[in-house]
């Protein structure tokens, strides 16, 4: 009987265990509008067309984020980011970024993660026109019903 008794805890203590561990926690509710999308990803990058990040900054979540650029390597936050790019945009005159067709969105609860090749043409301050495409991953987070990028990676095939 001791033995049956035993038994029984023991599984009743593992069905328990595997509901627990298989139980998912709930996920934030959020008042964030719909998530971004192939039309949200081109207003980011008309954005950077301008040539002045301010134009973009409402799309970056502030504090410590790691954002990969083609130059230099890497920056540590948005504040990082809007100083530094400024003095890489500061050497054109014009440009004008187009996301292509292959633009993926994947959403997972109040993370979205997309992935683009972003065509360019940018003019330099001297003249010489530049064309090419970019490859961009982003991930946005909703924080307080704003889609902000959290995490971006833009980078150019190598020529």
């Amino acid at each position: 009987m001791k033995r049956l008794l035993t038994v029984s805890l023991c599984l009743l203590a593992l069905t328990l265990s595997g509901f627990a561990q298989t139980k998912k926690s709930p996920m934030k509710k959020s008042a964030a509008g719909p998530v971004p999308d192939k039309a949200y990803m081109q207003k980011i990058w008309d954005g950077w067309s301008t040539l002045d990040p301010a134009n973009v900054a409402k799309y970056y979540a502030s504090g410590p984020h790691a954002f990969f650029d083609i130059a230099p390597l890497k920056y540590a936050s948005w504040d990082e980011y809007q100083t530094g790019v400024k003095n890489v945009l500061a050497g054109y005159k014009s440009a004008k970024c187009t996301v292509n067709d292959d633009a993926a969105i994947h959403p997972h609860g109040d993370l979205v993660w997309g992935t683009a090749t972003v065509r360019y043409e940018m003019t330099t301050k001297a003249g010489k026109v530049e064309m090419g495409n970019f490859r961009w991953t982003v991930i946005w987070e909703n924080q307080d019903g704003k889609w902000l990028t959290v995490h971006e990676h833009v980078s150019e095939p190598v020529q």
